[in-house]
């Protein structure tokens, strides 16, 4: 990842160790000598002090002196030369006594020397100076002056290295070994903060497939820290904006069923009232017509006024027929009429709709095959049942051609279901017409519907019949026909059920 946090952790160790040993390199070359110099005269100080308070001490032996001095040069590396005021070497502790003789005898009397001094500290009593020798082969600092209120004269002198060199050598091997510690630390870090940041791209892993609304993603880690109780929070996260998306979802999906819905209403109740008005166009039409023709006393015999008034009853029957249609089509599709079932014997049914139809069967001249005595059981309201096979064999009838023969079969299924289907030779229903016929007002063949005085409600109420059964109901072409059908219930269950 080019904005990786694991590199960029691993960049700023590198860099802060890296600026360190630059900070450090720095104080070496700049401030070692000048705080190696300053303890030194701290040192030369401290032992000035505690040299001239032994040599007040008049109590004070030659021997506890020797002592002092012996410490005093065991401890911090100086050497000591006491004079009396006639620079007459009193006690010298030093493997080179001549060379410090020499310098405070060339100090007391001005005299000039081959080497640099540089002046450090200097009062009234002591002065304190760097000493380097021809070409810098040696550096010493130096402290001299009066001792026991100028009752004796000193010389102090503590060899100094070079901290130049030395500071030089020092960043050298910094250098060197900071370069390798910084790589290898730098490598490690790396693989270490690996592991420390897995868990975050797995957390990164995580809020991209939620950004991408998958809400199957889940922090899997145990850690007990920060990142763990971030990882339990977007799980929770999660879980809650699933939810919440899923309800959004289901009430949108209310919402766009209910608009749907509302539209589906709104285009049945335009498309009801232009069936409707053209369905009554035309008995009206007739009905006014005739009435008008009566008035005007167009035919006087009584043979023609008969004849008018006989269309006129006649259309409004079939109008009154339509009206009635409707408002059962209506109570059913609203579930406002009550369903009551029965255990009833489909066979003794379908026979008594047979015979309330015998006239029409005549006039239609149809055959029909009907071939059953023994009762079949199955649950339905009985008037409702009526009406589903009145509606069919009505339209069995009304649609014969050929050898006008009508079928009628009853089949029990192995779940239980009563199978009744009504079929009549004539012409087959074009494919695409064949879940049409269940709507309100459809006609296949308006001519003929207009001529038998069909309406397409018909159908309508045996499909609204059927749903508040619960059942199924259905159409389809045969080689020379059309057949439609129907299923009950017919398990053994208590009677007088109502829906």
């Amino acid at each position: 990842m080019k904005h990786s946090l694991r590199i960029k952790i691993t960049a700023i160790f590198v860099g802060v160790t890296a600026l360190t040993i630059v900070v450090y390199w720095a104080v070496m070359n700049i401030g070692l000598e000048k705080f190696y110099m300053k303890n030194k005269i701290q040192d030369m100080q401290e032992a000035y002090q505690e040299l001239d308070q032994k040599l007040q001490d008049k109590d004070l032996s030659l021997g506890e002196l020797k002592l002092s001095l012996i410490e005093l040069m065991n401890k911090s590396n100086i050497s000591v030369g006491l004079f009396n005021e006639s620079l007459v070497n009193v006690l010298t502790f030093s493997a080179d006594a001549g060379r410090l003789e020499e310098h405070l005898i060339s100090y007391v009397f001005g005299w000039s020397t081959d080497y640099k001094i540089k002046v450090l500290e200097q009062n009234n009593n002591y002065m304190i100076q760097r000493i380097d020798t021809a070409y810098n082969t040696e550096s010493y600092m130096e402290c001299w002056g009066y001792l026991a209120k100028d009752k004796y004269r000193f010389i102090m002198s503590t060899p100094v290295q070079s901290m130049k060199e030395s500071a030089e050598i020092a960043n050298q091997l910094i250098s060197y070994v900071g370069i390798c510690v910084m790589l290898i630390s730098g490598v490690l870090l790396y693989f270490v903060t690996g592991k420390v940041t897995k868990p975050i791209r797995e957390l990164t892993r995580v809020s991209e497939r939620m950004s991408k609304l998958d809400f199957d993603a889940r922090y899997t880690g145990k850690e007990k820290n920060e990142i763990g109780i971030l990882g339990h929070n977007i799980n929770l996260l999660s879980a809650n904006l699933e939810e919440t998306i899923s309800e959004l979802k289901s009430a949108n999906l209310e919402m766009q069923k209910d608009l749907e819905q509302k539209q589906q209403i709104d285009d049945m109740r335009k498309e009801f009232i232009s069936n409707v008005s053209h369905e009554l166009k035309t008995p009206i039409a007739l009905v006014q017509g005739y009435a008008e023709g009566l008035l005007d006393g167009v035919n006087d015999d009584p043979e023609s006024q008969r004849f008018y008034c006989e269309v006129i009853k006649d259309e409004a029957d079939k109008m009154n027929r339509m009206v009635r249609k409707l408002l059962t089509l209506t109570q059913l599709e609203f579930g406002d009429d009550q369903v009551e079932m029965e255990r009833l014997d489909m066979v003794a049914v379908i026979r008594g709709v047979l015979g309330a139809s015998k006239l029409m069967i005549l006039q239609k001249e149809a055959v029909i095959d009907f071939p059953y005595t023994d009762p079949v059981y199955a649950w339905a309201d009985e008037l409702k049942v009526e009406e589903v096979i009145t509606n069919y064999i009505t339209n069995a009838l009304n649609h014969l051609e050929g050898d006008r023969r009508i079928e009628i079969r009853i089949a029990k299924s192995p779940r239980g279901k009563v199978h009744i289907s009504v079929f009549n030779t004539g012409k087959q229903i074009p494919e695409e017409d064949l879940d049409k016929v269940w709507i309100k007002f459809y006609k296949v063949d308006k001519a003929r519907t207009r001529e038998y005085g069909g309406n397409g409600i018909g159908l309508s109420i045996v499909k609204a019949i059927m749903e508040s059964f619960r059942q199924s109901c259905g159409v389809k072409n045969r080689e020379d026909g059309v057949e439609f059908w129907f299923e009950l219930d017919g398990n053994a269950q208590e009677e007088n059920q109502i829906i």
